[in-house]
């Protein structure tokens, strides 16, 4: 009866914390949001075609810590000492919602490329910017043009730049990881690179998938062992990467 009233209290605590949060994400969140990635996007483009390349990618952090802590949510990160600051890696993670973008860019502490659906590039501000900085839109209804555009990149992945995917190809909603695609792999075993799994959770609950349901929470950020390519196949990294990335998933 005791755990029956505390259930019940804690729910309609979580549903009065909703309600309370609204008119601060609506009035106050969004404008930020909105305000930040149109100035910052700005910058960057002005800052690249200015030569200022270095300035102009630690704005991108400062934009994502911006948001994140304006949404009034914190990101942990555990794992750092396994990062060389010269390597470069093909990094990979698991993806629960959007918000992975905001506690990725502003605390993995990583200089990296992204690889992103070719839908962000239309986004207004984002989209510009992360072209100008050399993230990598991949066209996933055209096989050729993807792979054209990881083909771009690899001059750039190098002296300790490394390379960022959500294998999963998609946010998922559930406990259980989507299956792998292949493309990280394959790409560290071109380049010789090692793979470092990334686990994230605590994001699918401040921001679920398919839905614009924000509340405020913390995310944490487990960076892995990074795992040698050489000596394995694709399908082994795959595997092995989604088993130390899952050895920390939590259920949100």
């Amino acid at each position: 009866m005791h755990t029956s009233s505390n259930n019940a209290f804690s729910s309609l605590e979580k549903q009065l914390g909703f309600l309370l949060y609204q008119p601060y994400k609506l009035l106050i969140f969004l404008p930020i949001l909105i305000f930040s990635t149109n100035l910052i996007g700005a910058m960057v483009v002005v800052f690249m075609a200015l030569g200022l390349n270095r300035l102009a990618r630690s704005l991108p952090v400062l934009w994502a810590r911006i948001n994140a802590m304006g949404s009034l949510s914190r990101v942990r990160v555990s794992g750092r000492e396994q990062v060389d600051p010269t390597q470069s890696y093909v990094i990979v993670a698991n993806h629960r919602s959007h918000f992975d973008i905001l506690a990725v860019y502003g605390w993995l502490g990583i200089d990296f490329r992204w690889v992103m659906k070719q839908e962000l590039r239309k986004v207004p501000a984002l989209g510009i910017a992360c072209e100008k900085l050399g993230h990598v839109f991949v066209d996933r209804s055209d096989p050729r043009k993807a792979k054209a555009s990881i083909e771009n990149a690899k001059a750039e992945i190098r002296d300790g730049t490394s390379i960022f995917f959500f294998p999963e190809g998609t946010r998922s909603d559930r406990r259980q990881m989507l299956p792998f695609k292949r493309g990280a792999f394959k790409l560290a075993k071109e380049l010789g690179l090692p793979i470092l799994p990334v686990t994230i959770n605590g994001s699918g609950r401040i921001l679920p998938t398919k839905t614009l349901n924000l509340m405020p929470g913390v995310v944490e950020i487990v960076i892995h062992e990074p795992i040698d390519s050489t000596d394995l196949d694709e399908l082994e990294l795959a595997q092995l990467a989604r088993d130390r990335i899952a050895s920390q998933l939590k259920s949100a």
